[in-house]
């Protein structure tokens, strides 16, 4: 066995490399007593190159004139670590990227200027973007959870030709208050829990849309690899909570996907802060879109729930903020792709001084985290809802002509 000894910050951390080729190497986890299957945790189950570990949050102001996301993907049989944070202030959007090697330590989650950091397990944790020389933004946002995290369905995705499975993810997602700072070309703005929302999830998988494609093999029927958008195709991802004049607070999340009327993937559940879920059997979203930009302009949710009776959510847009995703590399943005090997370390980004101008949002795509305002009778909330919609669909006020990616 070679060991080798370093700091993580002030803290000693230990790894050894040994010379058995069926087993991984010790780190520090495998201290614990958490294995999941019959090796180190310097192994995942599957050799898959597509494997993914991913954090995400949506940060936005409830009046929707500021939006800010982070994002940190871990590709273990990639040997990769990358991650994303972006500020949205009206049609504006300024986003930096950093990619590097994994380390042997597998408990260190940052990469460049961006760090995640587990405050309390499952309650409380902290997003950072230090300053760095690729764009004028930073921020320290804390979020402090509302309620337990939810399952959504299992994602498991077939390709079209009916054998390879091209997804298969599991993924929790949270709602919350945040609170800290974010600073913008030098000015510092208060993020204060009563103005802001928050939402964030983690998920891990085989995953779509890793890296590039493989000359040599099929392209993907989803997403990325095929030309993305031959098809007609609406998908609708949204969580909000909603507040009684009581106080009492509830939640609905839903994930919807269909191809010409044919609904392929859907997950909907009304949640409730003891844990609670109630299931929706199905989603009928009853939105409105801009016909130029693909922006959602508003419109309704209906919930066919499970124990009987329909749910119907009014949706309104808050202002222009909403960061697109793309940059983030979600479908991909100038070539670059999730999970792809970049070297030790690259740290890069761009500004984009207008996200609804068409020639940049041919660039970026219109998968964006839209800030929305939901009531259902006297209950009132907040979240986002993001939204690809591809195809004719009159509708939506939708033509082919004007669709984007």
């Amino acid at each position: 066995m070679t060991v080798y000894d370093g700091f993580n910050g002030n803290q000693p951390i230990r790894f050894i490399r040994n010379e058995m080729e069926d087993i991984g190497m010790l780190t520090a986890v495998d201290e614990l007593l958490n294995h999941q299957i019959v090796d180190t945790h310097a192994t995942v189950a599957t050799s898959e190159q597509s494997w993914t570990e991913k954090i995400w949050s949506a940060i936005v102001r409830k009046d929707g004139t500021l939006g800010i996301d982070f994002g940190l993907g871990r590709y273990h049989n990639r040997g990769v670590l990358d991650g994303w944070a972006a500020v949205s202030r009206g049609s504006e959007q300024w986003t930096v990227r950093a990619n590097r090697e994994l380390r042997d330590d597998p408990t260190i989650t940052e990469v460049g200027p961006l760090r995640y950091e587990v405050i309390e397990p499952l309650r409380k944790v902290r997003y950072v973007c230090e300053r760095n020389d690729a764009q004028p933004i930073a921020y320290d946002v804390t979020f402090t959870a509302e309620m337990p995290p939810f399952f959504e369905d299992r994602h498991k995705q077939r390709e079209r030709d009916g054998f390879r499975v091209g997804s298969d993810v599991v993924r929790y997602h949270q709602i919350g208050t945040p609170e800290g700072w974010v600073e913008i070309e030098g000015e510092r703005i208060e993020i204060r829990p009563e103005e802001w929302t928050e939402y964030r999830d983690h998920s891990w998988g085989t995953r779509l849309d890793v890296g590039a494609h493989n000359a040599d093999v099929k392209p993907s029927s989803a997403f990325g690899d095929a030309k993305f958008g031959e098809d007609e195709f609406v998908l609708v991802w949204s969580p909000f909570m909603l507040v009684k004049p009581n106080g009492e607070k509830y939640a609905y999340h839903f994930y919807y996907m269909s191809s010409k009327g044919r609904i392929f993937y859907s997950s909907g559940y009304m949640n409730h802060p003891d844990g609670k879920q109630e299931r929706v059997v199905r989603v009928r979203p009853e939105l409105r879109y801009d016909d130029s930009t693909r922006r959602l302009l508003g419109g309704k949710v209906h919930f066919d729930m499970m124990q009987g009776g329909t749910n119907t959510i009014d949706v309104e847009v808050m202002g222009t903020s909403g960061v697109h995703l793309g940059p983030g590399l979600y479908l991909g943005f100038d070539g670059r792709k999730h999970g792809s090997w970049h070297g030790p370390l690259t740290i890069e980004g761009e500004k984009f001084p207008d996200t609804m101008d068409r020639k940049t949002l041919e660039r970026i795509r219109q998968l964006r985290d839209c800030p929305i305002r939901v009531t259902e009778g006297d209950a009132v909330g907040y979240g986002i809802m993001e939204t690809i919609i591809h195809g004719e669909h009159p509708e939506l006020g939708l033509t082919a002509a004007n669709s984007l990616v």
